[in-house]
């Protein structure tokens, strides 16, 4: 107990010295003004707290030779961290120049939260850590991502009771519904009640201790209560380890957690000018603010750091004393250095099949149509039968829905909770994760990616919204993590998009939002690639390519209803390769300056395009139209703004500088205007896309409401091509009268016209 409290110490003892010192890290001088930072913008309140456990999760990791990570779930908690990085040598070890001495610690205290130095949460920058918890939520989440198919492992997840009011953190607690005692590792939930948030208290600290105790039964778990003492502390972990291993060994089925009290800002100033400090709210970030400026804070700040009597933690050369180390685990055990931390030094590549051999034979182009998903779900339970321990497919429910129901001939759902006898493809030791939750769906992902394997996020494409903010998380994330050399790269997160905006003609307006992709556009160009694959062979050549990519965010964007297949494998796999290109068997320009150039991306707007291209082809036969699909949007920009973007010359030599462009698009037209507004011929450019206008209806009403049709988009030629307006007037006022006919016919028989519903290439 000794050295439990001497490593707390020196850790509370660097937290606060991260958060106020510039200077005379070692007190060997009383402080004076210069010392102190001129900006304090770290946190202490839940620090000490997240230092505690720290410290005592260390005696079991070295009493046991168990395998542990952390996830720290306050976000403010980015001194407790480094500060056990920096005791843990593996600080020093991926930042020499921040060494295990006074001029180290000198740096440690400046470097953090300040200009050029190191952010105050617990970052991408801090080793050990895979979550940063600026955004609160989503911890659990993650702890038990890292904890699927880790059998050995054990993730200590210290969740925030101001976390835990979120939505996704309380989803979260049914995760363990999810885990497989045999093939998975152990998530330790400790629920940290400090009390308050920033500036109110939190519910689960309020309510009463034997409701708090029933909730967490009704969650599967078996509840430890700890107070502020080192010996209780120690026994109770000693009580879970034990539970664990029972867990392990299939004597108990519930995991044990621990509701862990401590008052906010704990050892802190008491009082600050006749205001109760610690146990208040007030302990939320600086407890003193006006060090420099005022001489008894600045006492008080000195009072409060001989508190922890540092004389007895360091040596005179700044180093920590034997007894502080002596209650380190094993290096290779150091919960700061884990491999599973730094997922990339631990990831093997997927072992994939050929995508070749799930191909659709294509005789003609545009003449017969396939499912583009459900010959995806041939390819990925091949993914998933060959990669048992690294694979692993998500969806809120969706899976079957989604058109990859032959993922099921490979694996079943993960599901350690009740079966019933109509249940079907449910197992604990199933691949597929589905629950209600895309949160969920999220979180277990990332975590499970950023500790060194794969997966695949499958999802309707209005839902996907729902954690716009978890991407731009992990967007960010990945970010910096690529600035950072010992962060080794790691897979992918992958979306597929499916049930997409176009039809959803079922379910109506609520389930139509192609908006993800604005939101993902957003991010460095570095992070994040979007693909519209407009067939089924075009799918599975994108879906190969993403699988086998590190340290992107991929969105793909297919439809799960037939569409016509476009590309034999080899013109797939080319035109996946140059990421758009020209259907020179669609086009008349060969050899000549088109007329007009009609652009497409996703498959819907590809049909509607290539039907209005027909229509031009039988009714202006002298007219020059170039087709063009894109199915990687990166392209559009320049190679300035994306590394996939194509250069002014070739981007003039595809869409002409002088020509009306008609461009036909899945999502928002705004857009391909925001990735062209560069281009030379941005002003002839003619985006027909979303515009918010759905219903429960026909698909091809769907397409009419946003003028995304292929008589509309014909309107748009006789409209844009010099010469063709008064001249093609006649064949203009028959398009508008063949949609009017269009829409009559779906309000009295309730379905497409045969001419429109099986169109196909002549």
């Amino acid at each position: 107990m000794q050295r439990i409290d001497a490593y707390w110490r020196a850790a509370n003892y660097l937290s606060v010295g991260q958060i106020y010192l510039l200077d005379n890290p070692l007190l060997t001088e009383p402080l004076r003004p210069e010392h102190i930072k001129p900006r304090l913008l770290g946190h202490w309140g839940t620090t000490p707290g997240l230092n505690f456990c720290f410290a005592h999760l260390n005696r079991i990791i070295a009493e046991r030779d168990q395998d542990m990570i952390y996830i720290a779930g306050p976000g403010h908690g980015g001194p407790a961290a480094v500060a056990h990085a920096w005791l843990e040598g593996s600080y020093s070890e991926r930042y020499p120049e921040v060494s295990q001495d006074a001029e180290g610690m000198r740096r440690l205290f400046r470097q953090f939260s300040f200009p050029g130095g190191v952010p105050s949460h617990v970052a991408p920058e801090t080793p050990g850590s895979v979550h940063e918890g600026g955004e609160l939520g989503y911890s659990l989440a993650h702890a038990y991502g890292a904890a699927f198919d880790n059998p050995d492992l054990v993730v200590a997840c210290v969740v925030g009771d101001g976390e835990a009011e979120t939505g996704p953190l309380a989803a979260s607690w049914h995760s363990n519904k999810f885990l497989d005692p045999r093939r998975d590792g152990v998530v330790l939930p400790i629920l940290h009640l400090n009390g308050y948030k920033i500036a109110n208290p939190t519910v689960l600290a309020r309510i009463p201790e034997e409701e708090l105790v029933k909730l967490m039964e009704g969650y599967g778990y078996r509840p430890h209560l700890v107070g502020p003492a080192h010996q209780e502390m120690a026994r109770v972990l000693d009580e879970v380890f034990d539970q664990i291993a029972a867990y392990k060994d299939g004597r108990e089925r519930r995991l044990p957690m621990i509701v862990l009290r401590t008052p906010k800002g704990w050892t802190g100033p008491h009082t600050v000018d006749g205001v109760q400090i610690e146990g208040t709210w007030r302990a939320h970030q600086v407890p003193l603010a006006q060090v420099r400026e005022n001489p008894a804070h600045l006492a008080m700040l000195e009072e409060w750091m001989r508190s922890y009597r540092p004389e007895e933690l360091f040596d005179a050369e700044g180093r920590p004393v034997p007894d502080v180390l002596r209650s380190l685990p094993d290096r290779s055990l150091r919960m700061s250095a884990s491999p599973h931390a730094n997922g990339g030094e631990i990831l093997r590549p997927l072992v994939l099949s050929d995508f070749r051999d799930h191909a659709v034979e294509v005789k003609a182009p545009a003449t017969q149509s396939s499912e583009p998903t459900r010959v995806l779900g041939g390819f990925l339970r091949d993914v998933i039968a060959a990669n048992p321990q690294s694979f692993r497919l998500m969806g809120p429910d969706e899976t079957a829905s989604n058109r990859l129901s032959a993922v099921f001939e490979a694996t079943d759902r993960a599901w350690n909770a009740a079966l019933e006898p109509t249940d079907e493809h449910l197992a604990p030791g199933g691949r597929v994760m589905e629950v209600l939750s895309e949160h969920l769906c999220q979180g277990w992902l990332e975590g499970y990616l950023l500790t060194g394997r794969h997966g695949l996020f499958n999802c309707y494409e209005a839902f996907i919204h729902i954690i716009d903010a978890m991407f731009n998380q992990h967007a960010k994330w990945l970010e910096s993590s690529k600035k950072i050399p010992w962060r080794r790269p790691v897979a992918s997160l992958n979306y597929l998009l499916s049930s997409h905006v176009w039809r959803q003609d079922h379910n109506g307006f609520s389930h139509q939002d192609p908006g993800f992709l604005d939101v993902v556009v957003n991010k460095k160009a570095d992070v994040v690639r979007v693909y519209l694959p407009p067939d089924a062979n075009t799918l599975l050549s994108v879906t190969d390519h993403c699988l086998r990519s590190r340290d992107y965010v991929n969105v793909i964007v297919a439809g799960k209803q037939p569409v016509l297949d476009l590309f034999t494998l080899d013109e797939a796999i080319a035109h996946c390769t140059r990421g758009l290109g020209i259907l020179p068997w669609a086009s008349t320009d060969e050899g000549r300056e088109p007329d007009v150039v009609m652009a497409c991306s996703g498959d819907v707007p590809t049909l509607e395009t290539l039907a209005a291209t027909a229509i031009l082809r039988e009714r202006l036969p002298e007219l020059k139209v170039r087709v063009v699909n894109v199915v990687d949007l990166m392209r559009l920009q320049q190679p300035s703004e994306h590394p996939h973007g194509m250069s002014d010359a070739e981007f003039d030599a595809l869409f002409t500088t002088d020509k009306p462009v008609i461009f036909n698009y899945h999502g928002y037209p705004w857009l391909i205007h925001r990735l062209t507004y560069r281009r030379h011929g941005h002003h002839h450019l003619h985006v027909r896309g979303y515009k918010e206008e759905g219903t429960t209806t026909t698909p091809f009403d769907m397409a009419m409401l946003n003028d995304i049709d292929r008589y509309h988009l014909v309107m748009d030629v006789i409209d844009r091509v010099e010469g063709l307006g008064a001249a093609q007037a006649h064949l203009r006022q028959e398009m508008a009268d063949t949609r009017l006919k269009a829409r009559a016919h779906t309000r009295e028989y309730g379905e497409d016209l045969p001419e429109i519903r099986d169109w196909t290439w002549a």
